[in-house]
């Protein structure tokens, strides 16, 4: 049973190619504009995640900024535990300011690694929006042509007819040219056999004088 469904779902999505494949040799500028649409859909989400991105950017150097203030907050507390002979306040300062200096290390990597990547996102977006760019200047190129094909085609059928239609053209030249030579002949055949007849009538007549 898979196999059949998997055999139907093959045929139809074969089927459904075939119909875009037609869909864009019939209308390739509309094909153009349902890409180009994906396309700024694609772009879009990308802001979208380098904006967040950002955002995460902010967090993390707070963050880190935090956890560097309270490192040293305890790294004070802990010195005067310790010259007060707390030792257990010393011992819970001290476990608390290597955590945070621990945490702001990593947020001070991850903060750095994110700028990294923002500036290789940013530079990949600038390198999609040209490429996007690029595609409306090949559609306005493409457009333009039609435009010019669809004209020129329009001026030959009215100025140069024989150029618009083309073999259809030359055949209906051929059909009135058979109806010409047709129209000769039956005419033709026409006058001899009036000839002959007349003919035949007068010698009739002549046979009938002389008698």
């Amino acid at each position: 049973m898979s196999n059949l469904f998997t055999r139907l779902k093959d045929s139809i999505s074969a089927d459904l190619n075939d119909l875009l494949d037609q869909k864009e040799q019939k209308n390739p500028i509309a094909m153009l504009n349902q890409h180009l649409r994906r396309c700024e859909k694609e772009v879009k989400r990308v802001r979208e995640l380098i904006d967040r991105q950002y955002l995460l950017k902010d967090q993390f150097i707070k963050e880190y900024h935090q956890s560097t203030e309270m490192a040293a907050k305890r790294q004070h507390q802990a010195e005067i535990a310790q010259r007060a002979s707390e030792t257990e306040l010393y011992t819970f300062a001290l476990k608390e300011q290597e955590d945070y200096a621990q945490k702001a290390e990593r947020l001070k990597s991850a903060y750095d690694t994110t700028v990294k990547q923002l500036d290789q996102l940013e530079q990949k977006y600038a390198e999609m929006k040209r490429k996007l760019k690029d595609m409306y200047l090949k559609r306005m190129e493409l457009m333009s042509r039609e435009n010019i094909a669809n004209a020129n085609h329009r001026i030959d059928q009215v100025i140069q007819p024989e150029r618009a239609f083309g073999q259809s053209f030359s055949r209906f030249e051929e059909s009135e040219m058979y109806l010409e030579q047709l129209e000769q002949k039956v005419n033709t055949n026409y006058h001899q056999n009036t000839i002959d007849a007349r003919i035949r009538e007068i010698e009739r007549q002549l046979e009938k004088d002389n008698a």
